[in-house]
């Protein structure tokens, strides 16, 4: 690492010097397009079990603030927003990826760039250049770690990048210089975690869910901290004991190195998600898309699942009995089943009312995993796969999707969104203000308060609500 010495503060130096005005019309569209989407995957995530229950803990234990928590509409500080929200946006696996990154940075940054926003009153434009930054920081320095090796140790991306990306939100919001960000990273380094044994223990996998919440809440304290000067490491991420030299598997600083004027910010390489379920498997879902026709053909003429993957996609994918939320929508044999059962937006086929139901687990018992080597290189910048259904009458459908929908090359456009958002929403609760929160994002370039759009993310009636004492999933069937 020497000779990357002093990399983390000229990165810091780069962050904090970035201008609003250097946004684009595209930035700013794309922008718009992910906290839309933010909005809606949050409310969302906030009527789940895990959502209630941390919102509940907010309610005994969080900090008096002006931050709002997403669901409830209750107020509290904002490191304890950053850990109910990040964990709301983050709680069905509907959230945006940065796929190079292996990670979720907008339930990560957005929540922290809306929390601390709300308590330093920020304009629209400020958060804009706090969101900016804080997907900067997130995918560069996961992408520098090697996200790849990182995750085959048994790190979960989210979790481990996000504290930085929430940190540096943070710091935009707070006016720290690139020393005070530099700090804010050294703190954070104590606070970096999350590990993936949730994915072999599906009656423990409630806590994937925190993965976004713990990065937003620690980084926002990091970043506080660092404001009133406590003291921490200055070379977090290339020092001798640093982030890449403790966490990073073969990992590459000079992706930190400051990019050419031209090149598109990392919020452009962000992948969408249409359907609730692990990022890695949305191109099976559109294979299966393909060689079922739109999935008109009759599943029980279907007698065999090849699945094509490339080998990350198979260790910790393969339980074919789910028997929690999480597990299934981390499932491939899950995905498949719910998927050419139901279709691929019935969101709440996920909840375990379906994990024993005939219909799915039929299909669970055809699939069988296909390592295809010539799939690895292309991953992860690309999560491809492949299927091949072999029908009763010996007849065989293939089909290989190397770009799922939703990623930069098929990417979805605001009416996407909007669609997508609507979908989730309507059917959640009456009253929610879909169309305030809509003209909320439309004005971000001109508000003088962003707190304005985190308070019409509440949902009537919230509180009236018990479902925080079980575990299955509160999503109507789409």
């Amino acid at each position: 690492m020497s000779s990357f010495d002093g990399i983390g503060l000229t990165f810091a130096e780069e962050l904090t010097a970035f201008e609003y005005n250097r946004l684009t019309r595209d930035d700013i569209e794309q922008l718009q397009r992910l906290v839309l989407d933010y909005a809606a995957v949050t409310l969302c995530g906030s009527v789940q079990p895990w959502g209630r229950k941390l919102n509940a803990w907010a309610t005994r234990h969080g900090a008096d603030g002006k931050a709002t928590l997403v669901g409830s509409g209750h107020k509290a500080g904002a490191a304890t927003a950053g850990l109910v929200n990040g964990t709301s946006a983050h709680g069905y696996e509907l959230d945006d990826t940065h796929d190079k990154a292996m990670c979720h940075p907008g339930a990560v940054v957005i929540t922290a760039a809306l929390a601390v926003g709300a308590e330093t009153g920020a304009s629209g434009p400020e958060m804009l250049a706090a969101i900016t930054t804080g997907y900067e920081a997130m995918a560069r320095i996961g992408m520098a770690a090697n996200a790849l090796e990182v995750i085959g140790y048994g790190y979960h991306p989210t979790c481990l990048f996000g504290v930085f990306g929430s940190a540096t939100a943070a710091a935009r919001l707070l006016a720290l210089d690139a020393e005070g960000l530099a700090l804010a990273w050294g703190l954070a380094l104590s606070m970096t975690g999350g590990v993936n044994q949730f994915a072999f223990e599906p009656k423990g996998t409630m806590v994937k869910r925190m993965h976004a919440g713990l990065p937003a809440q620690n980084g926002i304290i990091a970043a506080q901290l660092a404001g009133l000067g406590v003291a921490g490491p200055m070379k977090a991420l290339e020092g001798e004991l640093g982030f890449f030299k403790v966490f990073g598997k073969n990992p590459d600083p000079s992706i930190l190195l400051a990019k050419d004027v031209d090149a598109p910010l990392e919020i452009h390489d962000i992948s969408l998600k249409p359907y609730s379920c692990c990022r890695k498997f949305h191109s099976l879902i559109d294979a299966l898309g393909e060689a079922t026709e739109d999935f008109t053909l009759n599943v029980d003429n279907i007698d065999a699942i090849k699945v094509l993957q490339p080998e990350n996609a198979i260790g910790q994918h393969m339980m074919r009995r789910p028997d929690s939320v999480m597990a299934a929508q981390y499932s491939m044999p899950y995905i498949v089943g719910a998927t050419l059962a139901h279709g691929p937006r019935r969101y709440d086929a996920y909840g375990t009312d379906h994990h024993g139901e005939t219909k799915i687990l039929d299909v669970i018992d055809k699939v069988e995993s296909v390592h295809r080597p010539d799939l690895d290189p292309h991953y992860p910048a690309k999560m491809p796969h492949g299927v091949s259904l072999t029908l009763k009458d010996g007849t065989v459908r293939e089909s290989l999707v190397m770009d799922s929908l939703g990623t930069p090359v098929r990417p979805l456009s605001t009416d996407g969104v909007l669609e997508k958002a609507k979908a989730l929403l309507a059917p959640l609760a009456p009253g929610i203000a879909l169309d305030e929160i809509i003209a909320d994002v439309e004005a971000l370039t001109t508000i003088d308060d962003v707190g304005a759009l985190a308070g019409h993310m509440i949902i009537p009636n919230y509180d009236a609500s018990d479902d925080a004492k079980g575990e299955s999933a509160s999503m109507p069937a789409g």
